[in-house]
């Protein structure tokens, strides 16, 4: 398995510092799957920016059929999240 550094709840700093919050705030822990993006806080942010477009403005799509698709995506590529 590959090894990527990440960076911890306490060194957090700046922007990721303020992403980890809104995230522990959000969902009450830091999902590995943003941690992993951890050294490059901008394109962290750009990523949450798009992932909370994706599943939470308007769409034709309900909430639901955007879990599922997300869920279906995730088992497809063999990933647990």
């Amino acid at each position: 398995m590959a090894w990527i550094k990440q960076i911890s709840d306490d060194e957090a700093e700046g922007q990721l510092a303020r992403i980890f919050e809104a995230a522990i705030k959000r969902s009450g822990k830091v999902f590995n799957i943003v941690r992993l993006q951890s050294l490059n806080p901008s394109v962290l942010h750009a990523g949450m920016g798009l992932y909370m477009s994706a599943m939470f403005k308007d769409s034709p799509l309900s909430r639901a059929q955007r879990e599922m698709l997300a869920t279906v995506v995730s088992r497809a590529n063999e990933c647990h999240y």
